[in-house]
């Protein structure tokens, strides 16, 4: 492949991406015996592996050898890993798609040297369906029962399984039909216990399903659910007709945990949508990981959701800080420069006291024009992040809704759309004095997380030159920006 400074322009800084080729799925995130353990769908010329890579501290990653590869049975598509500690190794699950019959079958492979190396069961595959969509099998250990459970997705539901030895498997019931977004195909299922509210006396099952299509705005996106879980069977809090996004952007996707990490529920999402993933103005790699975050749930009007903030070991990428004097808008303010030879990776940590604006925004942007638009509509209740002037954005006329994704939801439910790469994203807010916004900004994405990921939102972008610039703007009243810190981002 191609190498050199054009082909490498939006190379993330701060997220992983792999040397070359195609990644999407992040598979059998599992920590184990000091590492985290990163493996991933990568697309090396049409044979599918299982990339991998691994990290101390879920910030540095160190890619490794290629983990699982396609075999006479089938290619190796998504899945999980789990830490078998009666065995002394490390299990993986994984979804055959088969060359001979086209079916979607479910395989397994043990490592007994830290994920180095692999050795897929001889008696592969392990479980098979008469469904033609079977596959993204998410294990994990369910200890009242002292069993392991895995979850597959089987079209437009999920189905529950159970074993004792993580190699014979028997059906116990399915969730999902009709529930959620509609039409989709549910896929890359992960199901986690957490407290509410964090009291431990009191936790509830978050069921995340990412489904494709059906994004609020076109296209791919995660779900989920909340409710109980007996070991056999998965019961929801909500009428079928209710949804729950983990993410408000357009580039989230395939969002699964790591196992074994105790307490903290990890997640790492995909960043891309499977509208215009092909088609993306990069060369040598294609798509990368959005940031790790850490789930938990919380309550608001009586109802359970599911929060996502950034994991607290990002602090460490921060290395520079830039305080900026707190200020007053009442019409425009401007910030001239954010950091000098601004490489393109930073992260906005503000605080905003709302006043009596009605619109409180800002804009990031270049010397060429080329913005991203920031703001809060309190009358409408919105968080927006406008992308339609963000730099290169023609591709998205090329983009090609799924077959079934006929209807003009993801027009009408965008704001400001053009295209489906050129649009603004929202998410739904409550009135506040006050609000706190986390923000990522690298050479091809924003991610925002507002109150402490309450609400969070992944968008990318493909300026020609990185955001150093910005202009806040009020309409209706003024607002306060009580603390403003900029922090270079680096490994």
């Amino acid at each position: 492949m191609p190498d050199g400074i054009h082909m490498e322009k939006y190379r993330p800084k701060i997220h992983f991406s792999a040397k070359d080729f195609v990644i999407n799925d992040p598979n059998g995130l599992v920590y184990y015996d000091g590492e985290y353990h990163l493996f991933h769908q990568y697309n090396i010329n049409e044979q599918i592996y299982w990339g991998h890579a691994v990290s101390t501290d879920l910030v540095h990653w160190k890619r490794l050898p290629n983990a699982i590869a396609p075999d006479e049975i089938g290619q190796i598509w998504s899945g999980s890993a789990v830490v078998d500690e009666e065995n002394h190794r490390m299990a993986a699950f994984f979804t055959y798609s088969e060359h001979v019959t086209g079916r979607q079958s479910q395989g397994a492979a043990f490592s007994y040297d830290k994920g180095r190396t692999w050795e897929k069961y001889e008696k592969n595959p392990i479980l098979t369906d008469e469904r033609p969509d079977f596959r993204d099998p998410k294990v994990f250990r369910y200890e009242p029962e002292d069993k392991w459970v895995m979850i597959v997705s089987a079209d437009k539901e999920m189905r529950f399984y159970d074993s004792k030895n993580l190699k014979d498997w028997n059906y116990m019931s399915s969730f999902g039909e009709g529930y959620g977004v509609q039409p989709c195909q549910f896929e890359c299922p992960d199901m986690v216990e957490l407290p509410v509210d964090g009291d431990i006396n009191h936790k509830k099952w978050a069921l995340i399903v990412n489904v494709n299509p059906g994004c609020y705005f076109g296209g791919s996106a995660t779900q989920y659910f909340t409710g109980d879980f007996d070991g056999t069977k998965f019961i929801c809090d909500n009428q079928p007709n209710v949804t729950k996004w983990l993410d408000w952007g357009k580039d989230h996707y395939a969002t699964v945990c790591f196992s074994n990490t105790g307490d903290r529920v990890i997640a790492v999402p995909w960043m891309s949508n499977w509208q215009y993933c092909n088609i993306v103005p990069t060369k040598q790699f294609r798509s990368a990981n959005a940031l790790p975050r850490e789930l938990s749930l919380y309550t608001q009007n009586s109802e359970v959701y599911l929060s996502a903030a950034p994991v607290a070991e990002i602090k460490a990428l921060r290395k520079e800080s830039k305080e900026i004097p707190t200020f007053t808008v009442a019409n425009d303010y401007h910030i001239n420069s954010l950091l000098a030879d601004n490489g393109g990776a930073y992260e906005l940590a503000l605080d905003i006291t709302a006043g009596g604006a009605e619109i409180m925004g800002f804009s990031l942007f270049n010397d060429k024009g080329e913005k991203v638009d920031i703001y809060f509509n309190l009358p409408e209740k919105r968080l927006v992040m406008d992308r339609t002037k963000s730099g290169i954005v023609d591709f998205g006329k090329n983009s090609v809704p799924h077959e079934i994704e006929a209807h003009d939801r993801r027009k009408t439910t965008s704001i400001n759309y053009m295209d489906d790469f050129a649009l603004a994203t929202w998410a739904p807010i409550r009135k506040e004095k006050k609000y706190a916004l986390d923000i990522f900004v690298d050479k091809c994405s924003v991610e925002i997380f507002l109150n402490g990921g309450k609400i969070a939102m992944t968008n990318l972008i493909f300026p020609s030159e990185p955001y150093n610039r910005m202009c806040f703007y009020s309409k209706g009243g003024t607002f306060n920006v009580d603390s403003f810190n900029v922090y270079r981002l680096g490994l």
